[in-house]
C-alpha cells in the first residue's frame, strides 16, 4: 500500500492534482481489471489510499475549468450541481433508485445544525453516516460513506470518506455539491465556511477516461 497526500487551494486544483499524480507517480497507482462493480470487465487505475486537503473549497468556480484549446468536455455539466443537491440533502428518490445520499443525510443535517447551535462547538459527535448494514447487499452500494464535521476557529470543516470514487466526473461533482451543503450548514449554525479533507481507498479512473485525463494534464 502506498498512501498519497495532496494539498490544494480549491476544488478544481484538487481535481487537477489528483489527475496529474495518477500519471506522474505510477508507483502509487494500482491498475486492474474490475471483477465486480461499475464497468465490470474493464480496467481501473486507482490510488491505494489518498487524502486530499482543500484549504479554500468555496472559491468559485466549484467545477473544473477546461481550457477551450484542449477540445475535451467538462466532466461536470453546467447546472448539474444545483440539480444534484436535492439528492444530497433531501429524501427525494426516483422509483428506479435503490437509495440516494439524501435519504440518509436529510435528518442528520438538521440534527448536526441543532447540536452545534444548542450545545456548542466542543463535540466529536456531529458525524453523518451514509448507508446501513443492508447496503452490502445492493448491486451498487453507496460510495460516500460518511461526513464528519468540526468547528474550529469559528469555521465549519468537513472530513469525508468515499469507499469508491470516480475521479473524472464523480469527484468534482460530489465535492462541489458537498461544499454547497457545507455552506448552507455553516450559515444555519452561524459560523464561517471552512476546509474539506477527503479520503478514499478507491479514488480511480476508468479506462475510458485515461486519454481525456492525460490531455487535461498535458499529455503525460
Amino acid at each position: 500500500m502506498h498512501p498519497t497526500g495532496i494539498t490544494a487551494r480549491d476544488i478544481p486544483d484538487a481535481w487537477f492534482q489528483c489527475l496529474d499524480t495518477m500519471f506522474r507517480v505510477p508507483n502509487r497507482i494500482h491498475e486492474y481489471k474490475i471483477d465486480r462493480g461499475s464497468f465490470a470487465g474493464q480496467k481501473r487505475r486507482e490510488f491505494d489510499y489518498i487524502t486530499i486537503h482543500i484549504t479554500h473549497p468555496g472559491i468559485r468556480p466549484l467545477i473544473p475549468d477546461i481550457p477551450p484549446g484542449l477540445c475535451i468536455p467538462n466532466p461536470v455539466d453546467i447546472g448539474y450541481v444545483e440539480d444534484y443537491l436535492p439528492y444530497l440533502m433531501t429524501s427525494k428518490r426516483q422509483p428506479n433508485e435503490d437509495y440516494t445520499y439524501g435519504q440518509y443525510l436529510e435528518p442528520q443535517i438538521e440534527e448536526v445544525i441543532k447540536m452545534y447551535r444548542q450545545t456548542g462547538h466542543g463535540t466529536n459527535q456531529a458525524y453523518m453516516t451514509v448507508g446501513d448494514p443492508q447496503a452490502i447487499f445492493l448491486t451498487d452500494p453507496p460510495c460516500l460513506r460518511g461526513i464528519d464535521t468540526r468547528i474550529r476557529d469559528n469555521r465549519l470543516h468537513f472530513i469525508i470518506y468515499f469507499r469508491s470514487w470516480d475521479l473524472w466526473n464523480g469527484f468534482p461533482a460530489n465535492i462541489a455539491a458537498i461544499q454547497t451543503m457545507k455552506e448552507y450548514m455553516a450559515q444555519q449554525i452561524g459560523v464561517d465556511d471552512g476546509e474539506i479533507i477527503a479520503a478514499s481507498k478507491g479514488l480511480h479512473l476508468y479506462d475510458y477516461a485515461w486519454e481525456l485525463a492525460r490531455k487535461r494534464v498535458g499529455g503525460i
